[in-house]
């Protein structure tokens, strides 16, 4: 079966003049979140504290490996699991979330007025949906199969 090409729009968030972050809108368990794209991650990542906005009863687990990038080397880092996580139509069930303190990227987007983040989006699922970002047209491509979602 060929996979569905699904586009969703992201927004460029000019960071100070100096460079810009992508925004992208999903969804965790139907709800609105926003999502940092960031293709030298090599995990998608959630916040530890607004991850409870989508969850009732997260059951976190400790994850043994310590994550690595944002700037530390040793970041605690807790397991749990997103029973659907979706980016317009293309959706992932059952997805095994890493859940890590984004404390500092909140404070930095607030004083910088920009809105909140609730995850960045990383390689594993921009590999596994074969995402193309398109800056001209400001949309990131997701080939989803929705036969093996």
């Amino acid at each position: 079966m060929r996979a569905t090409i699904v586009e969703v729009p992201f927004t460029l968030l000019n960071i100070e003049g100096d460079g810009f972050h992508l925004m992208i809108e999903g969804r965790i368990n139907g709800k609105r979140a926003n999502f940092v794209v960031d293709t030298g991650a090599s995990r998608t990542v959630f916040d530890q504290q607004t991850i409870l906005q989508f969850i009732e009863e997260p059951e976190f687990q400790n994850n043994e490996r310590l994550s690595t990038g944002l700037g530390t080397n040793d970041m605690p880092s807790m397991v749990l699991e997103i029973e659907q996580l979706s980016f317009g139509e293309a959706i992932v069930k059952n997805y095994p979330a890493i859940a890590i303190d984004l404390t500092h990227i909140h404070n930095s987007y607030q004083q910088l007025g920009l809105p909140d983040i609730h995850g960045v989006l990383g390689s594993d699922l921009l590999v596994h949906f074969r995402a193309v970002i398109n800056y001209k047209t400001r949309k990131i491509k997701f080939y989803f199969d929705p036969v093996n979602a």
